[in-house]
Formats: C-alpha cells, structure tokens, sequence
C-alpha cells in the first residue's frame, strides 16, 4: 500500500494587540507586510484574534476586506470595492478626538470590580485595577459600532469560523474572549466595541446585562489564549510591543515607552506560553522609525498618514529578520 506523503497544512493564527488609533494604523502596514512576505491571505488563517484598536482591524480582516481596501481604509479615503465600499469615516469622529474629554465624575467606574480586586487580592493585573478606579469615560464608540455593522451582512457575528474578540469583564476584572465557544453571545459590533472601551475615555458596554471594557486592561495582545487550540504558527501584530526602541526627548514619550516596556516583557511571557505548547510564535512591534512616526499620543489621528506609510516602509524588513531569526535558531 503506496504511504500517504501528503503534509498537512499547518493551522495558523493571526493576533492584533491593542495601541489606539494610530497603532491600529500602523497595524495595517504590517499585516500588508505579513501577507507579502508569506504570501497568506489573512482572512484565510484558522484563528483571528483582536484586542481594542485590534479589534477593529480583525473584525475588518475577517470580513474579507483586502490590505489595499484597508490601507485605502486607514489612510481616510474612498473605498470602492469590497465590504468597505461607500463608507464615509472620520476617525475624529468615531473616537471623539485626541483627548479623553470629561470623564462622568459619579465616582470609581466600577465599585463592583474594586470588591473584587480586594477578594482576589494580587490575583488580577494591575491594570484591570487600575481601571475599577478610574470614572467612567464620557466618549461613545457608537460609530465604531456603525462601521462593524457595515461589514457584517450575513448576521450578528462573522462569518469568519473563529473571529475572537477580547473584552474585560467590568465587574470582575476577567478577560471575556467573544466569538471563542463557550463565551457570552454578543453582536459582533457590540464586542469590538467593549474591546475599544479605554478606561477614562470611553463609557462601558453592556452586553446582556454586564459591562465590559478594554480587553487591554487585563492583556495588551491576548497571545496566550492560543495556548491550547493546537495551532501551529502564530503570527502577533502587536502595536503597544517594542523589542527595539528609540531614545525619545519628550517627558510624554518617555513615559510611554517605559510602559510599553512593561507590556513587550507581558507579552514575552505569553508568547512562550504559546510556545511551550508547541506553536512556532512570530511577534512584530514598532521599531525606533515607527516609534518616532507615532510619537507619544496613539490617539492623535493627524499622524495616521505618516504612520502608516512608515509602517509599510518598515515592516516587510522586520518580518524578515523574525524568519530569518527563527531559521537560525
């Protein structure tokens, strides 16, 4: 009997982190990278992953929008094909600007996650903390809502068979993966929308009677919820990760930086889990020229141009470096 020699096609996951507007901006130049050098279709992958901002670029993504729809997308332009044709958007608009304006000054955000930060003291991540403390922000992500909606037709969620969208949970400070079974149903806008909610800035979304934030308050990327779908290659897109920075001058961008040291070595920690249970992990970040682009707000849309175009410029050589990395060993 003649042996089958046929390989089995590796199942792949793509992730994208969080890192605002402009990350999710500079997100777009490297997955236009990413399907470039590997010459995969990124709607193709087995699993999507997103997390605030990323949320917004996977929900797109699944949708089946090309990169040059997205790049046409993200740069505020007039798209005429695909899902996003005929699509007015202002990014100003959708996010309420570059501030946070003023906060709904009721006292903390979430009494409830507070009383549950005390009960499971040291147990939650600082920044889930940090977010129960904060007031609740006064900013809508309803449009962002409208341009899900626009690209979802056939129903409440994706027609993508595993689009993951990452919340936390208000009350209890816990990570929500919707669209991962076993998970709360939600209308797919109404996910990405709590994955972008920014403690502070934008207000809690309730699906089905809880709220939800930022999936960012517990994981800037969420790589580790991979850890055990027996995937083969995971690929990170990760705005808010850096494994090479610049030397910025400002007191702003130099505390951004440090924070963003925090969450590359956060993401470090997931990655090997991922690892550890036998996916080859390949992570790209902002290097020091995309950095520089972005500067200190990732809020400030007039940059979105620049940083874009930086990140194409940019990414295809770090891509290449990672495989080349990992070729070597």
């Amino acid at each position: 009997m003649r042996e089958n020699t046929r390989k089995r096609t590796p199942r792949r996951a793509l992730v994208f982190g969080g890192g605002g507007v402009l990350g999710g901006t500079w997100a777009v130049g490297a997955l236009s990278a990413w399907q470039d050098v590997t010459g995969l279709n990124p709607k193709d992958v087995d699993i999507i992953v997103g997390t605030s901002a990323g949320s917004v670029l996977a929900a797109l993504v699944a949708s089946g929008a090309s990169i040059e729809e997205l790049i046409t997308h993200y740069k505020d332009r007039h798209v005429t094909t695909g899902p996003l044709a005929g699509y007015e958007w202002d990014p100003d608009r959708a996010t309420g600007g570059n501030r946070p304006g003023l906060p709904k000054l009721r006292g903390p955000g979430s009494p409830a996650l507070i009383r549950s930060s005390l009960r499971n003291f040291g147990q939650l991540p600082a920044t889930a903390v940090l977010s129960a403390f904060l007031p609740e922000g006064g900013r809508s992500l309803e449009r962002i809502g409208h341009l899900i909606d626009a690209v979802t037709p056939f129903g409440e969620w994706s027609d993508h068979p595993n689009l993951w969208v990452v919340a936390t949970d208000y009350s209890d400070g816990h990570r929500v993966v919707f669209g991962r079974p076993g998970a709360p149903v939600a209308p797919l806008a109404s996910a990405v929308m709590a994955s972008c909610a920014i403690p502070g800035w934008f207000s809690p979304v309730d699906i089905g009677g809880r709220t939800y934030i930022d999936g960012g308050a517990v994981s800037a990327t969420s790589v580790d919820v991979l850890a055990h779908t027996g995937v083969d290659e995971v690929y990170v897109i990760a705005p808010m990760v850096s494994f090479e920075s610049d030397s910025p001058t400002g007191i702003q961008a130099r505390l951004e930086r440090r924070w963003r040291s925090q969450v590359t070595k956060v993401c470090r920690d997931e990655m090997a889990l991922v690892r550890a249970a036998g996916a080859s992990v390949y992570a790209l970040g902002p290097g020091p020229q995309d950095l520089e682009a972005i500067g200190a707000n990732l809020m400030d849309s007039r940059r979105r141009e620049l940083v874009l175009d930086t990140s194409l410029r940019t990414s295809a050589r770090a891509w290449h470096q990672q495989f080349d990395q990992a070729v070597a060993g």
